[in-house]
C-alpha cells in the first residue's frame, strides 16, 4: 500500500481470496478513514481471484462511490480483464495496463 498525494495504490499479491480479500477490504476501508477516494489496485502479481475476491472489490467500488470516489485497476491477466468485463465491473471502475496510466487517468 502506497499513499501519494491525492490517491492511494493498493498491490496485491496471490491468489485473491477470502482472507487476502479481506485484507483489501481492510486497506482500502483505512484509507478511506484518512480521506482517500482516489485508488488504484495493482493486479500484477495477483493470477488468480475467486468469487469472494470479486464481491470484495464490488464493495470497495459501492464504497468509493458513495464518496464519490475513482477506483483504477491496473496489471490485470487476460483473464481477470475478461471476468471483469462480463461481470460489468469495468463499468463502476477503469482498466489499464500499467499503474502509471492507472495513476495518469487518476489526475487527469
Amino acid at each position: 500500500m502506497r499513499e501519494e498525494d491525492g490517491y492511494a495504490v493498493i498491490q496485491t499479491e496471490g491468489y485473491l481470496n477470502g482472507p487476502r480479500g479481506e485484507s483489501l477490504a481492510e486497506a482500502a476501508q483505512n484509507l478511506m478513514q484518512k480521506g482517500y477516494t482516489k485508488f488504484v489496485i495493482n493486479l500484477v502479481e495477483t493470477k488468480l481471484i475467486n468469487s469472494i475476491g470479486i464481491s470484495i472489490l464490488i464493495e470497495i467500488i459501492e464504497l468509493l462511490e458513495e464518496r464519490d470516489g475513482t477506483l483504477n485497476f491496473c496489471g490485470l491477466t487476460s483473464t481477470i480483464e475478461r471476468t471483469f468485463r462480463m461481470m460489468a465491473l469495468a463499468k463502476h471502475a477503469g482498466i489499464f495496463p500499467d499503474e502509471a496510466a492507472a495513476i495518469a487517468a487518476l489526475e487527469s
